[in-house]
């Protein structure tokens, strides 16, 4: 049953995720998290983080790792297979007649609002995580967070794999900070 899911969940991410890897991390999150709840949104955030920083598609990294989770390695063969499967076949499909019908004007016409909602896909995604992201970190440090981020990427021209690597790994240091604090405290109470 969980192979048929995987099938099915990673399937129609492939086959509606036209404009790319990133129109289709919203479709992921979708299937992933709210409808087979494979994954809770802290979780998806941490493999979108982590599938950015290495080289490669986006939503075959993430079928790969969440069809290895759900499901073992056959599961992960399944769910990366399932996304690539209709681009193949979209692909062989499309190319053989887009040349004869690339310039009318409803095929460009489809080409453009691709953009937008990609865009709008993003965005609702983008504002999900700034809302967990205030349960943990609270709406100031969030908030600062986000500026930092777009100063760095946009004006500084900072590697996005750069920023996600240093921001990890200032979280583990921290994570670790606060576990020797804890049994700094623990020590402190036991005495």
């Amino acid at each position: 049953m969980k192979q048929l899911q995987l099938f099915l969940a990673f399937f129609r991410v492939g086959i509606l995720g036209y404009g790319g890897g990133p129109s289709s991390i919203p479709l992921v999150h979708k299937e992933v998290v709210d409808k087979y709840k494979w994954m809770t949104d802290d979780e998806f955030a941490d493999v979108l983080a982590l599938g950015n920083t290495l080289p490669g598609p986006i939503a075959t990294k993430m079928a790969g790792y969440i069809g290895y989770r759900v499901a073992g390695i056959v599961g992960m063969i399944n769910a990366t297979l399932s996304t690539i499967l209709p681009t193949i076949l979209l692909m062989i499909v499309l190319l053989t007649t887009i040349s004869s019908i690339k310039d009318y004007p409803w095929v460009q016409g489809m080409t453009a609002a691709v953009v937008p909602v990609v865009g709008v896909m993003l965005a609702t995604l983008t504002w999900d995580f700034l809302k967990n992201s205030k349960k943990s970190l609270g709406w100031m440090k969030s908030i600062i967070l986000v500026f930092v981020s777009i100063l760095l990427l946009e004006f500084l021209g900072l590697h996005p794999a750069i920023l996600i690597g240093v921001l990890l790994l200032a979280a583990i240091v921290m994570k670790d900070k606060g576990r020797e604090k804890d049994r700094k405290v623990e020590r402190g109470n036991a005495s």
